[in-house]
């Protein structure tokens, strides 16, 4: 069966930067720049965000197109005889499944909130009045179970038209439509009465701010931010790299993708940061900032039922860009082992993603009192450690290793790959190897342990050890 290819190369870099885009970048990075100080925070991200991302996705590009496969296969097509980098493959695949799970649930949720802007469900309430709108949400399982079942239906059916009548054309008018309407949200953000103390916060850098909360912390929050919010490792990104041709290099596309994910992340703080410094709000809330505070802003704004029914379109184009990527991945699946046809596989996958996403769905309200990771903590929170803080940190690490490893598809392999085409190169320099085959898996692996310390306190724990 021949390979499907992208009709253009628009289509491959916004598809891309689709699956990046998530709420990864329109929910977490707002709030976590603002718990750490604004600007300052920015700037390191960014820098994390160039020597961390850049590397891993074009050596998981890297991969989908040598081998002309998804992660369920790439590995056993690259890898020399004898060895078991394919085992991946399962790890991958567990992944992919995993991430939707979840995904599924939150992007319905912004399609809820849609409607009730859209419905004015929020005029005329105070702010704990708000907050119960979302509490009632989470409560009713039969409410989330139609928003989830909505997005994978309208996930599925677009995999289902195909690569290029479907994926590559309604991602496309998405993403068109995800740019102007956060266009047009971040000037009505910055026209705001006092938005310029938030635009301030956000844009000037403020040091002193960073040293307050910890440099070590801000650091070690940047680099969690910059390589998780480009989910790779998974190889969500490696089977666009199959559908593409040979004509352009893969370092210079990793980096039009990457400034692409940027922009959004970097648009969606000039939305919420001049919002909440105009009405007085804590940009530092926490994830409740989207689903609580923010309505709250919208109530105050004039004309806000139509600017709050923008917002939340644009976080749940953001979030069913990734929903399609993803799906299109798991679709291959299904078309690389089975030789199945893509309706069938689509039709397998949308039983089982639904029934999968069950328990994050009921992990809010029936099954609440199953707390896995400590009181107060759902099966979404499990399914998000399991994810974020394990696969994707071990999942680059692999893609890492099998690039630069004589013993796995070896580095002039990866080099050769990556540079074919018109366009920037990969850095082929001596020090440039020795970075990204010794000194990038120390710093992945220094996220993965973070990652433990944080979710469970443990350098608290062992200094309760040892008093």
């Amino acid at each position: 069966m021949q390979r499907e290819r992208f009709s253009s190369r628009l289509g491959f870099l916004l598809i891309s930067a689709g699956c990046a885009i998530g709420l990864g970048n329109v929910w977490r990075f707002p709030y976590i720049t603002g718990l750490y100080g604004g600007a300052a925070f920015v700037i390191v991200y960014l820098f994390f965000l160039v020597i961390l991302g850049i590397p891993i996705m074009v050596m998981e590009f890297s991969v989908g197109r040598a081998s002309q496969k998804s992660a369920a296969l790439s590995f056993h097509v690259l890898e020399p005889k004898g060895t078991k980098w394919h085992l991946h493959s399962y790890c991958a695949m567990f992944g992919n499944y995993l991430l939707m799970m979840l995904y599924t649930t939150i992007c319905g949720w912004m399609f809820i909130y849609f409607i009730n802007m859209l419905r004015g469900e929020f005029e005329g309430k105070n702010a704990a009045q708000v907050a119960q709108v979302y509490k009632d949400m989470l409560a009713n399982p039969g409410l989330m179970m139609a928003g989830t079942v909505f997005v994978v239906v309208v996930g599925f059916g677009i995999c289902a038209m195909g690569l290029k009548n479907g994926v590559e054309r309604v991602t496309k008018i998405m993403m068109s439509c995800l740019f102007l309407v956060m266009l047009i949200l971040a000037v009505r953000a910055v026209t705001l009465p006092g938005a310029s103390e938030g635009l301030s916060f956000y844009l000037k850098p403020d040091f002193q701010k960073m040293a307050q909360s910890g440099i070590s912390e801000v650091v070690f929050a940047a680099m969690g931010q910059a390589f998780f919010t480009l989910s790779l490792g998974i190889g969500s990104m490696a089977i666009f790299g199959s559908y593409i041709d040979k004509d352009r290099s893969l370092t210079g596309e990793s980096i039009s993708i990457i400034l692409l994910d940027t922009l959004v992340a970097l648009a969606a703080g000039l939305i919420i940061f001049p919002s909440c410094f105009a009405f007085g709000i804590d940009p530092g809330e926490g994830p409740g900032l989207v689903f609580v505070t923010l309505p709250n802003v919208f109530n105050g704004m004039s004309g806000g039922r139509i600017f709050g029914a923008l917002f939340f379109i644009f976080m749940f184009f953001a979030a069913l860009s990734t929903v399609v990527a993803v799906f299109e991945n798991i679709v291959s699946y299904g078309i690389d082992l089975w030789n199945w046809s893509r309706k069938k596989t689509v039709l397998v996958n949308i039983v089982l993603i639904t029934l999968l996403s069950i328990p994050c769905v009921l992990g809010f309200n029936l099954w609440s009192s199953f707390e896995p990771l400590g009181a107060g903590t759902t099966i979404r929170d499990l399914e998000d450690f399991i994810v974020g803080n394990n696969l994707l940190p071990l999942g680059s690490l692999v893609y890492l290793l099998f690039c630069t490893s004589k013993k796995g598809w070896g580095w002039k392999n990866f080099i050769k790959e990556a540079d074919t085409g018109n366009g920037i190169k990969f850095p082929a320099w001596a020090w440039m190897r020795i970075y990204v085959s010794y000194i990038l898996p120390v710093i992945i692996l220094v996220i993965f342990v973070q990652g433990y310390v944080e979710k469970f306190h443990l350098l608290d724990l062992f200094a309760g050890l040892l008093q």
